[in-house]
């Protein structure tokens, strides 16, 4: 347990930041999964819109230090794979 005033307050600021880390990643996840909904429905329209809007999104997360830059990299390129073999 913190026993100094600074120890008391990291405490706090860490559990802000936690809740407010646990919730940005929670809407990249949203923003992933709406991309993978569509991909398995097969609408390749459908799946290239999901994937616009979540780019911002994992972009921010990466600014943020949520996710390292590769991870989100990562994921795009994945995704964006996916819905190019949609076509094919």
């Amino acid at each position: 347990m913190a026993n100094t005033s600074s120890a008391k307050k990291m405490v706090r600021k860490i559990a802000a930041r936690t809740a407010v880390n646990g919730a940005r990643r929670s809407r990249v996840r949203t923003f992933v999964k709406k991309v993978e909904a569509a991909i398995a429905s097969g609408d390749k329209n459908a799946a290239n819109e999901a994937l616009r809007n979540a780019q911002p999104e994992l972009h921010r997360a990466v600014s943020k230090g949520v996710l390292k830059k590769a991870t989100a990299a990562r994921k795009l390129s994945r995704l964006s794979a996916r819905i190019k073999a949609l076509s094919a």
